[in-house]
């Protein structure tokens, strides 16, 4: 017995990669978010001397992959609008408007808040017992929160175009 499927993907190539990648990004995001930096404040480790440099390199390596994420979303997205497979024309240019702020801000991650978060809480008295965390740190951290949100929000709206259509 021979069974035939007359199931067709009918999304473009383009429409699928953003999908997969705005769902590896915002999920991403989440557990770094949620799970992994939580963990490492309760465990005390902003306290320690080289936690400023661990977590440099946490976010210089996780801030290229989401500079990575959002251009491919940006190209998926101008593809998609250049090639006419987006159905809504009034959505066209306001989800290249999303992709480029979903580019902006891991380049703002990455080339303004890590190197000052770094920089700020960076120990460079090697005879200071307890370290505090600085007053301006409070400042980028908030920053990064909103910068956070917006990323969230914008990427989740065009996960949600995408998979409608």
């Amino acid at each position: 017995m021979q069974y035939v499927s007359n199931i067709e993907i009918k999304r473009p190539i383009w429409q699928t990669i953003a999908i997969l990648v705005l769902s590896f990004w915002l999920s991403a995001s989440l557990i770094l978010d949620w799970i992994i930096m939580p963990t490492l404040y309760v465990s005390g480790m902003m306290t320690e001397s080289g936690f400023a440099t661990a977590g440099y390199l946490i976010f210089w390596n996780f801030n290229r992959i989401e500079l990575l994420s959002a251009a491919i979303i940006l190209t998926s997205f101008l593809v998609l609008t250049k090639t006419k497979q987006m159905t809504a024309n009034s959505r066209n240019s306001l989800a290249i408007i999303f992709a480029v702020i979903l580019l902006a801000v891991p380049a703002i991650y990455t080339y303004f808040l890590s190197p000052q978060m770094c920089a700020t809480g960076i120990n460079l008295n090697l005879f200071a017992s307890a370290t505090e965390i600085p007053a301006t740190m409070d400042i980028l951290h908030g920053g990064y929160w909103v910068l956070e949100a917006i990323k969230l929000v914008v990427g989740g709206t065009l996960l949600g175009w995408c998979w409608k259509q």
